[in-house]
């Protein structure tokens, strides 16, 4: 694992870039790789960090 996906932790925000469709996203898990995320307009997605560079989201 490597790139921001090592460093995202429960509770980061973040958006998918290739589906801006699915609003923000709240990061539940973050294991070998493999981020579960609750997005606002999708539910619950897995995402694979090693095939898509999740956008990590800086709330003011």
């Amino acid at each position: 694992m490597s790139g921001l996906g090592a460093l995202l932790e429960p509770g980061d925000l973040v958006r998918h870039p290739g589906r801006p469709d699915w609003g923000l996203g709240q990061v539940q898990s973050n294991i070998g790789g493999k981020v579960t995320v609750n997005f606002r307009d999708a539910g619950k997605q897995v995402i694979d960090t090693a095939r898509v560079d999740l956008e990590l989201v800086i709330a003011p």
